[in-house]
């Protein structure tokens, strides 16, 4: 495999949203495969989940594996994997961890520390959470994804900042701490790192707050945030530059959010020609956007952490039944550029706060 070349990496979008329309699965499915494998680059995804109610899910972990098994159907058995909702402050969520990694066969868990049932959220120091991390260990899932940052009003914002990564990291160094967003909050501008600023900074500084290194256990993920961030470059590159140079260039996980925002192909096209201005990297220390730097943020990072060998699952991408679909699709492509979740910042919190 070329390392970094256009249409060639392997690309592992670690966060992925699925949409169980009311007309079934079915459905459901031929939209997702297509928005997702035919109309991008996209070669793996992890399902993800919103905070919910456990009467209230708008996606149940059911629909989610419904959604892998089809996959599984086309040959794609590598191609999709699983996150397992779990928000400890609220009542049987713990207990039931132990179905979501025997049954379900999850990949990660996923949780909301600014969410809660009575509206308030946790840390991940409370009791509360580090029972949480402490049943993850006990049943072998030892990759947690966190949502950071994109806060849902006033209203538990502390929770949705970092101050709890660098102690949780420190604490449990054998566990993989996956921090979705980064801490970014689309009304705090992305500059140069400062100590006492919310969004990103606040992950840069529970990090240095606690000694945690470069190359830890800590990483930084991009969904929304890179979708956010595209349209600015100098905002990108101050918020690329600092997670690559604080948590590492090993560090930073690719992630999309979609299918929330259709097909994610508009987000891969723009990281291929991302780059961060020379005067930028000298002036703070960021890195240069290489090839090799920029294959892998795409996937290769995600895929050690995941468990995954890129070019064992490249050589089943490459002739499994997406792609042999995928090939004749291309001859005539006809991508939607439909976007199915919120559009606006507004319609994103008001969607936020129809889940609580």
């Amino acid at each position: 495999m070329q390392v970094g070349a256009a249409k060639d990496e392997f690309i592992f979008d670690v966060q992925g949203h699925f949409i169980d329309t009311p007309k079934g699965n079915s459905k459901s499915a031929q939209v997702f495969v297509k928005d997702v494998f035919m109309d991008s680059d996209t070669d793996v995804m992890v399902l993800s989940f919103v905070p919910s109610t456990r009467e209230g899910e708008p996606v149940t972990i059911e629909a989610a594996d419904a959604m892998r098994r089809v996959v599984e159907k086309l040959e794609g058995t590598h191609r999709l994997l699983l996150h397992g909702r779990v928000n400890p402050n609220q009542a049987g969520d713990i207990e039931a961890m132990d179905e979501l990694a025997q049954k379900w066969r999850i990949s990660a868990w996923k949780t909301y520390t600014q969410w809660g049932p009575d509206g308030r959220g946790y840390f991940l120091t409370d009791p509360v959470g580090v029972r949480f991390i402490e049943k993850g260990r006990a049943l072998g899932v030892k990759t947690i994804a966190v949502h950071k940052g994109l806060p849902f009003g006033r209203q538990s914002y502390e929770h949705s900042q970092c101050s709890d990564i660098g102690v949780a990291a420190k604490r449990f160094p054998d566990v993989n701490f996956l921090i979705y967003h980064s801490g970014f909050v689309t009304d705090v501008p992305e500059g140069p790192y400062k100590a006492g600023n919310d969004g990103v900074d606040t992950l840069v500084a529970s990090l240095e707050k606690n000694g945690v290194a470069p190359g830890s256990n800590v990483y930084a993920e991009l969904g929304s945030t890179w979708r956010f961030l595209m349209r600015d470059p100098e905002q990108a590159a101050h918020a690329i530059g600092k997670l690559v140079k604080h948590c590492g260039p090993d560090n930073v996980l690719w992630g999309t959010d979609s299918i929330w925002y259709g097909s994610p192909q508009d987000q891969i096209q723009a990281f291929r020609t991302f780059q961060i201005a020379p005067r930028l990297r000298e002036q703070h220390g960021y890195a240069e956007m290489t090839a090799a730097l920029r294959a892998k943020i795409f996937g290769l990072n995600a895929a050690k952490v995941y468990g995954l060998s890129p070019a064992e699952v490249k050589k089943y991408t490459q002739r499994d039944t997406i792609a042999r679909e995928r090939l004749a699709y291309l001859e005539n492509p006809q991508p939607h550029f439909r976007t199915y979740g919120p559009k606006t910042r507004r319609e994103f919190m008001r969607y936020l706060r129809e889940q609580l």
